[in-house]
C-alpha cells in the first residue's frame, strides 16, 4: 500500500488546532490530502491492460447494466493501481443491450460475461459468483474507481480477523467528501449512509470497526462464506436492501461484519439505478425496506430509536460496555514500557468485548503508532478534530460506560471535568509510584531540590487517589503503600504486561556471546544504571574475561549514555522489536543494574520471558514476587559480577535458569490474566461510583 506523505495542510492545520482554529474544507484539498488522483475521461479499452492470475486469491465480480464509460474507468483504477493480491476481473454484463458493450472485449486480462436474457442486478452477482475462482470474491458496482490498497486492505482484514464473514470499503464522492464510512440501521429498519458528505480524515471515520451492513458497492468475502449463505437472499430480487440483509444474515451465523477504512472507493453515487424511489429500479428501495424490517424485526428492536446514540450506534454497542482511555500520548510500545503496558490493556479490555476509544492528552496523531492503534479498532481523539476534552465530554459524557486514567498529570487535568460531565466510573492506573522513584533517585544524588519535588508529587498522587474510584499499580507492594498512605482509597496490583505464551522449545547457550541491558535510555534511572554497570560491574568482569562485550540496548541515549561507548561497549539507540529479538537470540546474559526506580519493569519480564538468563538489582526485582527463585538478585556490585560469570562458564545452570525464568512468567503475565483483572477493577470501580454517587 501507498505511503502518505504528511501534506503542508495539515501541518498548518496543527498549528491552527493549538489555538483553537482550523483551515476551511474544499473538495480539492481533501482530495489531495487523500491522494485521489485527478479526475479524467474514460481511457480507450485497448488501454486498460488488467495484472491478473491464472491463480488469484481474489475475484473481482462487476455486474454491469450497459454504462460503458464509467466500466471502463473502474477497470483502469484497478489496471492503474493493481493490488499486491493476485486478482481476476469479472464484468458480468446483465443483458442490456448497450451497443457499446462489445468494446470491453478490448481490455486486456477481462472476464467478460454477457447474458442473453436479463437477470437483473441481484440474480446477475448470483450467477456470476459461480465463476469465481479466488479465495475471496469482492463485489465492486461498475460506477466505482478503486484506490490504491483497497483489495489488499480488504484481504488482510479478513485474513486477520477470522471471525469476520465480510469486510467493506469506504466510499467517497469524486470531489474527495465521504459517501459512506459503513452503515447503521435503526431500530424501525431505516439506515444512514454514516459519515455522509463529512470530511473523511476526521477520526470517528478512521478505524477498523463493526458495522450494520455495508453498501453492495464495495464488500469483500471469503468464498466459501457467500457460497454458505447462498449469496444474495432472492427474497430481495431485483435489487436493494440485499447487502444489509447478507450482514444480517452473517451476524445471525456468528460471523462479523468490518467496516475498513484504509480501503477507500470512489462511488458515482445514482449512476447505475439513478436516485428517484418512484422509477425504475430505485422503486424497490421502499419494498424491500419494508422486507427487511419485518425478517429483522426482532434484532432491530435491540438498535437505537433513528439518529440517537450515534456514537454508540456506529460501533454497534448496543450491549457493550464503551470504555475511554487516557494517557499523555499515543501508545509507542517499541520505545517505552508504559506504552507496553498501555496497549496491553486495551488489548485485554477489547478482549472482554468492550469498546475503546483513546485520548492521548497531548493531541497528537503520532505517526505509524496511531494507525495501529486505528486497526485495532480503537477510536484515538486528536487535534484538530478534537482539540478540547472539555468540548467532547460535555457532548459524549453521557456516552462512557467507564474510563482509564494513566499517569498523576493525566488525571489532574481532566479529574474535574469528568466528575462534571460524566458518571462513569474511574479507575487511575499509575504505573509506578512516582514519588517513591523521585525520592530514590534524590537520595542517590543527594539533591534536597529532588527531594522536595518527590514529597509534592507523594502530595499530588494522594490527591488523584482521592478523587478516582480505584487505583491500579503493576505490583501489590506498591498497592500497599497506596492503602498505607490513604487508608480510605481502594487499591491493588494488577498484572502490567502481556506476554505470549512462552516457547517449549529447550535453550542452550551454544553460539551466544556478550551481555546485554536494554532499557529506554531517555529515563534517568536507566542512564543511571548503565553509567553504574559500565563503571562498577563491567571491570570486574573484563578482568576474568577481558574480550567481554556489553550491548546497551534502547531508545533516546542520552549524551552521558552515548559517552560509555567504546571498542567493547556498543550503544544502539533505537532497536525495532524484530531486531531486539535477534539480540534476545544472540546474547548470553541479560543484565538489568537499576538502582532506583518503582514498579514492575518491563525490561525484566521481557527478559524472564526470552529464557535468557537475567541477573538484576533488588530494584529490578520489585513486584516480582519470589523471582529470585528463578535468577540472581544482587546489589553487590562484585557479587552481581560473580553471578555473571557463572552463567558465561557453567552451561548446566545456564540451561536451568532458562527453564526456571519462562516457568515463572508463565500463567503470571497472560492477556487472560490481565482481561479478568481490569474485569474485576472496573467492576469494584463501578460498586464504589454507585456507594458514592456525585
Amino acid at each position: 500500500m501507498r505511503k502518505r506523505k504528511e501534506p503542508l495542510l495539515a501541518r498548518l492545520d496543527y498549528l491552527l488546532s493549538r489555538i483553537g482554529l482550523r483551515l476551511p474544507r474544499r473538495p480539492s484539498m481533501l482530495r489531495a490530502e487523500l491522494g485521489l488522483p485527478d479526475l479524467k475521461k474514460a481511457p480507450k479499452p485497448e488501454a486498460i491492460r488488467l495484472s491478473v492470475s491464472e491463480t488469484p486469491v481474489v475475484t473481482v465480480l462487476i455486474p454491469t447494466y450497459g454504462q460503458v464509460d464509467y466500466t471502463l474507468l473502474c477497470l483502469n483504477s484497478l489496471a492503474q493501481f493493481p493490488p499486491e493480491t493476485p486478482i481476476e476481473v469479472i464484468v458480468a454484463e446483465d443483458a442490456s443491450g448497450d451497443p457499446r458493450i462489445p468494446e470491453l472485449r478490448r481490455v486486456a486480462g477481462l472476464r467478460l460475461l454477457e447474458r442473453e436474457k436479463n437477470l437483473g442486478f441481484l440474480l446477475s452477482c448470483n450467477d456470476a459468483a459461480k465463476r469465481a475462482r479466488g479465495e475471496f470474491i469482492f463485489l465492486l458496482n461498475n460506477d466505482t474507481e478503486v484506490m490504491p490498497g483497497a483489495i489488499d486492505a480488504l484481504v488482510r482484514t479478513l485474513r486477520d480477523h477470522p471471525e469476520a464473514g465480510m469486510a467493506g470499503a469506504r466510499l467517497l464522492y469524486p470531489d474527495g467528501y465521504q459517501q459512506e464510512a459503513g452503515g447503521i440501521v435503526w431500530q424501525d429498519g431505516s439506515a444512514w449512509n454514516y459519515g455522509h458528505r463529512d470530511d473523511p480524515t476526521k477520526p470517528e471515520y478512521n478505524y477498523l470497526r463493526e458495522a450494520d451492513y455495508i453498501s453492495g458497492a464495495a464488500i469483500m468475502l471469503p468464498l466459501a462464506v457467500w457460497n454458505r449463505m447462498g449469496g444474495f437472499d432472492e427474497h430481495y430480487v431485483p435489487a436493494y436492501c440485499e447487502d444489509s440483509d447478507l450482514a444480517f444474515r452473517l451476524r445471525a451465523a456468528g460471523m462479523k461484519v468490518l467496516y475498513q477504512p484504509e480501503a477507500q472507493v470512489i462511488h458515482y453515487e445514482g449512476v447505475s439505478h439513478g436516485r428517484d424511489v418512484n422509477a425504475g429500479l430505485k422503486a424497490y428501495q421502499v419494498a424491500n425496506t419494508a422486507k427487511l424490517h419485518a425478517r429483522w424485526a426482532a434484532e432491530l428492536a435491540g438498535h437505537f430509536p433513528g439518529g440517537t446514540h450515534v456514537m454508540r450506534a456506529r460501533d454497534r454497542a448496543f450491549g457493550s460496555r464503551v470504555t475511554l482511555v487516557m494517557d499523555n500520548n499515543v501508545p509507542e510500545p517499541d520505545r517505552d514500557a508504559g506504552s507496553r503496558t498501555m496497549l496491553a490493556f486495551i488489548q485485554a479490555l477489547q478482549a472482554t468485548g468492550r469498546i475503546v476509544k483513546f485520548w492521548p492528552t497531548n493531541g497528537y496523531a503520532t505517526p505509524g503508532y496511531t494507525r495501529a492503534l486505528q486497526q485495532m479498532g480503537v477510536q484515538v481523539f486528536y487535534t484538530p478534530w478534537y482539540g478540547s476534552f472539555r468540548a467532547f465530554i460535555q457532548e459524549q459524557g453521557a456516552e462512557i460506560d467507564e474510563i482509564l486514567l494513566s499517569r498523576p498529570h493525566v488525571a489532574e487535568e481532566n479529574l474535574a471535568l469528568i466528575r462534571q460531565h460524566c458518571s462513569a466510573p474511574v479507575v487511575f492506573y499509575g504505573h509506578d509510584l512516582h514519588h517513591a522513584r523521585m525520592r530514590r533517585e534524590a537520595e542517590a544524588a543527594q539533591s534536597q531540590t529532588c527531594l522536595r519535588e518527590a514529597e509534592e508529587m507523594q502530595a499530588r498522587e494522594r490527591a488523584v487517589w482521592r478523587a478516582v474510584d480505584l487505583v491500579l499499580y503493576p505490583s501489590e507492594d506498591e498497592a500497599i503503600e497506596v492503602r498505607r498512605l490513604e487508608p480510605g482509597v481502594p487499591a491493588s496490583g494488577i498484572v502490567p504486561y502481556a506476554l505470549p505464551p512462552t516457547s517449549t522449545a529447550a535453550m542452550t547457550p551454544a553460539g551466544r556471546d556478550g551481555v546485554m541491558f536494554v532499557a529506554g535510555f531517555g529515563h534517568s534511572p536507566n542512564v543511571d544504571a548503565a553509567q553504574w554497570l559500565v563503571r562498577e560491574i563491567m571491570p570486574i568482569l573484563r578482568a576474568q574475561r577481558p574480550g567481554l562485550r556489553l550491548s546497551l540496548v534502547g531508545s533516546n541515549p542520552t549524551a552521558e549514555v552515548k559517552a560509555l561507548a567504546d571498542a567493547l561497549t556498543e550503544v544502539t539507540g533505537f532497536v525495532s522489536d524484530e531486531e531486539l529479538a535477534r539480540r534476545y537470540a544472540g546474547t548470553r546474559v541479560v543484565l538489568c543494574p537499576l538502582r532506583f526506580g518503582a514498579g514492575v519493569k518491563m525490561k525484566v519480564v521481557e527478559a524472564l520471558h526470552s529464557g535468557v538468563p537475567l541477573v538484576m538489582t533488588t530494584t529490578g526485582a520489585q513486584g516480582l514476587t519470589d523471582v529470585e527463585q528463578a535468577c540472581d538478585v544482587t546489589d553487590d556490585p562484585a557479587a552481581f559480577a560473580a553471578a555473571v560469570l557463572r552463567l558465561l562458564e557453567d552451561e548446566a545452570l545456564w540451561a536451568a535458569r532458562s527453564r526456571s525464568q519462562r516457568a515463572y512468567v508463565e500463567g503470571r503475565f497472560t492477556l487472560a490474566a490481565m482481561s479478568r483483572a481490569l474485569e474485576d477493577a472496573f467492576s469494584a470501580a463501578a460498586a464504589r461510583a454507585a456507594s458514592h454517587p456525585g
